[in-house]
């Protein structure tokens, strides 16, 4: 199994604490059309090189990212989900997600959207509350942001998820607590509920730098993600994932895919892939500049004769070779994450290797004896009580 990924990379502004690769413009600058043409032509190469392993793989959902996709132009983003089921074997039952935002979603285009097929759709609320909204830079208000949300359950989208942001300054936990109830209270079958994290190449990250960014206090971001966890999980949101809750049957199949190790094709500017050749693989980004990446998808030859060697000379921006002990890390560091947890033995099947070494096998009886770890048969996970130090344990296991 294996999932798609797209990236859209234009937003209407930049946040102040966003690192993904998007640049702001006007929706009258964006190429709607050239972009998706560009995006199936790498798709094609995409969907070649994969034939040629003799096996196909099923492609069990589709999520496309940005940036912005609620600025793509329905029928644009629709022609390219109908390019995929023409070119990978796409289950009829995938789920297909796009981001939105709530400046940019109103229930005609959620109808449009789900007239193409999209049965999901996850909106940047981020907060509830106005002045949280001024401090991250958000254009719209709290008003908008329900108003996103009812357009898209009167269009009968089938499957709806929020984002939420808690860790900000002068929030305390009982403040992120009850924007988290406020959301569950708007019809969303899932929530992803993020702490605020400052990355060096962003507008805070050079705040931060300076001295002029203020900051939470760590044990007030810790009480604050144990409130929102006892919180969600009273109102039936189980919570599955570090930062992702869902009532029963909305988790994420897209995220599960990641987390469980699986492949996932990147389409589209600064995208992220990841194949398996043998008991190894290969993680590719594209290029991060969208001229750069409309030109290289033009300079391959026309299908049948596109070769993928000539594209991705000038579509590649990286490419990374992992071997089976990177993968194994891998799967121990993203397996924990999720309530299930990591079938140990069964990525040691899957990749070669043995998974019980000697040094790891005293890891997991030291973590288990102090509450960090459970141990059932071959499955490792991480109590609820011990994610806020998921990190620490993971590394404690390599």
């Amino acid at each position: 199994m294996a999932s798609i990924y797209v990236h859209f990379p234009w937003c209407l502004s930049k946040c102040p604490y966003c690192d993904f690769v998007s640049f702001a413009v006007e929706p009258k600058e964006i190429d709607h059309a050239g972009y998706a043409k560009a995006v199936l032509r790498e798709a094609e190469v995409r969907s070649r090189d994969i034939a040629k392993r003799g096996k196909p793989i099923a492609i069990t959902s589709i999520y496309v990212g940005g940036g912005t996709p609620s600025l793509w132009e329905p029928h644009e983003l629709g022609r390219v989900l109908k390019g995929f089921f023409a070119l990978f074997h796409v289950s009829h039952d995938a789920e297909i997600t796009v981001e939105c935002n709530p400046t940019s979603l109103d229930r005609q285009r959620a109808i449009a959207l789900r007239d193409w097929g999209v049965n999901r759709l996850s909106i940047g609320v981020q907060s509830l509350c106005a002045a949280s909204l001024r401090f991250l830079g958000r254009r719209h208000d709290p008003d908008g942001a329900r108003r996103a949300i009812d357009a898209a359950l009167q269009a009968g989208i089938e499957r709806l998820s929020a984002d939420l942001i808690f860790g900000l300054p002068n929030q305390s936990a009982d403040d992120a607590r009850a924007e988290a109830l406020a959301l569950a209270t708007t019809g969303v079958q899932h929530l992803s509920c993020y702490e605020l994290s400052i990355e060096p190449d962003t507008l805070f990250g050079e705040r931060r730098k300076r001295g002029l960014l203020p900051m939470a206090d760590e044990s007030t971001v810790a009480d604050a993600f144990v409130a929102i966890d006892a919180a969600l999980e009273a109102r039936g949101f189980r919570h599955y994932e570090i930062s992702n809750y869902a009532t029963a049957g909305q988790e994420s199949q897209h995220n599960l895919t990641y987390w469980r190790g699986d492949e996932y094709i990147g389409l589209g500017v600064a995208a992220f892939g990841f194949l398996r050749h043998g008991a190894g693989g290969t993680r590719y980004q594209n290029v991060d500049d969208p001229k750069k990446y409309i030109v290289a998808t033009q300079a391959a030859p026309q299908p049948p004769r596109m070769k993928s060697r000539q594209i991705e000379s000038g579509l590649l921006m990286s490419s990374e070779s992992l071997d089976k002990q990177a993968l194994f890390r891998e799967r121990i560091m993203l397996g924990l994450r999720i309530a299930e947890g990591v079938d140990l033995a069964r990525a040691g099947r899957d990749l070669g290797i043995d998974p019980w070494t000697s040094h790891r096998l005293k890891a997991i009886d030291k973590l288990t004896r102090c509450g960090r770890l459970t141990r059932a048969g071959d499955i490792l996970r991480i109590p609820h009580a011990a994610w806020l130090y998921t990190n620490d344990t993971v590394s404690s296991l390599f």
